[in-house]
């Protein structure tokens, strides 16, 4: 049952929008054979319906208003044409099938508009609605003022280029496309021009060097979070190409990509498209991108003595999490099947790493990393936007770097022994882990969450990772701290000699140690683990971090409340009749 209080407050300003606009049209038409009043103003189209009693006693007829009423943004209407009589549904009821009959010589005209309608758990479907008009006339004047209105839309592409990768996830790619998205930008009147890739990193070479930007309102992938990756280091890097600056200088200030990024989610992991839309479905992230939502996304920018390395936008990961996917991806023919199984030998294993992680941490910030504030639709942390001045700290030298007990404001300087180093840039929430490492990390607030998991028991580490699946405080324990940080460097105990790939095909420990024994880690005093950055390995250890605010920008609204998901569904109380402009 819906709680009156949480959605009082959003109708009321549905309400009151309705009435402070100015109506653009408002008729007396038919829909499923039932009389409605449709209004349209310029941020609203609304129908109720009516019923005509007559009171024969006084000979006159009143209106009676019934609970049966809709409303719908312009702004998540997907499009709207002329119904053409195709004949009835073979499942309605001869008497039903009569009275349609009926109501077609009476109102011959029909116009149909599709528009976004919110289902379960954030998923977005499109809906129709046909209503029977009484001339031709009126017809094609609802469907002008409403086509009008749309235009007016600045934000929505009409043109995209997409990405399919064809091997993703179940290789289910160019099947989503064909049936779920396709279907749907062509009823929106946007053009795609689709390249299926061929390779890895087609999709970022082509964006790179050939592909003509100029044509299109936004690029679209449909893979998982690998394919996005592409897309990302392709858009930014041409970005930064045409604009003149070098991706090689760690304090580069990066200019914004001017197209919009759009995803169809269709990989083995999906985590970028969760984070951002709230759910994994492709027809969701399909009318997002029509509608022309835009979510501004944080990159962070990493770099190895001066050197570009690679962008990131979810996790940055040393220790555990960079052990586990170096394993995995011995293991790629088991499909996602492989993350478990790596996961439980990385568990075992249990190893820890010595090393100094230096950070910048966030000022003039709205947010801490457990304040419980979670980034949703018009987040109010990300819409405080700190100073490109704040950055300027990073000229500090070595130095100059403080340790975090002086209470400056520069460096703060941490060394010890990690089981695990992670930088969050967002939740990296999944339906695995609802809440994600860190549950209360912003999307575009100019910063990432640095959480040190230091060298503890098995047991632990456990209790650990067992918080991020259910309600509890993940970092309330005595060997884990969190920081929300605009920069930060690491640097192991011992200096690499060599890059990771070499050091990949140096002598392995096998086993594991045992569970029972008494030493609680496996410490090898030369090893290394490796970095993985949004599901790549980096083929250093050392490696310094810049975030750079707002660098993208998706089609998505960032995870609706509920609240706002509710604001348009059944308005019971929408507005009072008017007598009929037609």
């Amino acid at each position: 049952m819906r709680n009156d209080r949480t959605t009082a407050q959003p109708m009321t300003r549905l309400c009151d929008e309705m009435d402070n606009q100015s109506r653009l049209l408002s008729s007396r038409l038919f829909e499923k054979h039932r009389q409605v009043e449709v209004v349209l103003n310029r941020s609203v189209l609304a129908w109720k319906e009516t019923e005509k009693s007559k009171k024969r006693s006084s000979g006159s007829s009143s209106l009676s208003e019934t609970a049966h009423s809709h409303a719908v943004q312009v702004c998540e209407i997907v499009a709207v044409h002329k119904m053409e009589d195709d004949g009835q549904d073979n499942t309605d009821t001869e008497r039903r099938q009569k009275k349609a009959k009926q109501l077609s010589t009476l109102y011959p005209h029909a116009f149909t508009v599709s528009y976004v309608r919110r289902t379960r758990q954030q998923q977005w479907r499109c809906s129709d609605v046909t209503f029977q008009c009484a001339n031709q006339g009126l017809c094609q004047q609802w469907i002008q003022v409403i086509n009008e209105q749309l235009s007016l839309l600045a934000n929505r592409p009409k043109s995209l280029l997409v990405y399919i990768n064809p091997y993703g996830g179940k290789r289910r790619g160019k099947r989503i496309y064909k049936q779920k998205v396709a279907p749907l930008f062509r009823r929106a009147c946007i053009s795609a021009d689709v390249i299926v890739t061929e390779r890895a990193n087609h999709a970022r070479d082509h964006l790179k060097t050939e592909a003509n930007l100029d044509k299109y309102d936004g690029v679209v992938c449909v893979g998982g979070d690998g394919m996005f990756s592409e897309i990302l280091h392709g858009l930014v890097t041409r970005t930064q190409t045409d604009s003149g600056v070098d991706q090689n200088q760690p304090d580069a200030e990066l200019v914004p990509c001017s197209l919009h990024i759009g995803i169809i989610p269709a990989g083995s992991t999906d985590c970028i498209c969760f984070a951002t839309v709230g759910t994994n479905d492709p027809v969701t992230s399909a009318l997002h991108i029509i509608v022309g939502d835009s979510q501004p996304m944080d990159v962070c920018s990493v770099h190895h003595d001066d050197v570009f390395l690679r962008y990131s936008v979810s996790l940055l990961g040393y220790g555990f999490y960079g052990d586990l996917l170096t394993d995995s991806e011995r293991k790629r023919w088991l499909g996602p099947a492989r993350y478990d199984l790596s996961g439980v030998k990385t568990f075992l294993s249990h190893n820890y790493y010595e090393g100094t992680i230096s950070f910048l941490p966030a000022e003039n910030n709205m947010g801490t990393p457990r304040d419980k504030l979670q980034c949703r639709s018009g987040c109010c942390v990300c819409q405080h936007k700190p100073s490109s001045k704040d950055n300027k700290q990073w000229e500090m030298s070595e130095e100059k770097e403080k340790s975090d007990k002086d209470g400056s404001s520069g460096w703060s300087v941490i060394r010890g022994k990690f089981i695990a180093i992670n930088g969050a840039s967002m939740s990296c929430a999944c339906p695995r882990s609802p809440k994600g490492l860190s549950p209360s990390a912003h999307l575009a607030d100019g910063t990432t969450d640095l959480i040190l998991v230091r060298k503890c028991s098995r047991l632990d580490f456990l209790r650990h990772l067992l918080r991020h699946t259910n309600k509890e405080d993940q970092f309330d324990h005595s060997f884990v701290e969190v920081h929300r940080v605009s920069k930060f460097r690491f640097q192991p105990r011992h200096h690499e000699l060599v890059s990771l790939e070499d050091l990949s095909e140096s002598p392995k420990k096998t086993g594991f140690s045992p569970i029972c024994s008494a030493q609680t880690t496996c410490n090898y005093s030369t090893a290394h683990s490796s970095w993985t950055c949004d599901g790549e390995i980096l083929p250093h250890t050392a490696i310094q971090v810049s975030v750079q605010c707002q660098l993208i920008r998706l089609f998505a609204r960032g995870i609706e409340e509920q609240q706002q998901q509710c604001v348009f569904e059944d308005p019971c109380t929408l507005w009072a009749l008017e007598p009929s402009t037609h």
